[in-house]
């Protein structure tokens, strides 16, 4: 899974306020289809490649792949 494209919340919605500013990102699975996330840990930019590492009320959450794992 790649980033397709990325971005910072600084402005989040009150449900989310305690959590900005956060990044979210759509990330393009293997299979070619699109999903909006949220980003934990590292910041990441287009092209990175992301795994995720969680759900939470149906929302994915991915990280940035390791260089030694790539």
């Amino acid at each position: 899974m790649k980033v397709y494209t990325e971005t910072v919340v600084h402005s989040a919605p009150e449900a989310f306020l305690k959590d900005a500013p956060y990044q979210i990102a759509i990330v393009v699975r293997d299979d070619g289809s699109r999903v909006t996330g949220r980003i934990l840990g590292e910041r990441v930019a287009i092209g990175d490649p992301v795994e995720l590492v969680e759900s939470r009320d149906g929302v994915p959450y991915f990280s940035r792949v390791p260089h030694e794992t790539r």
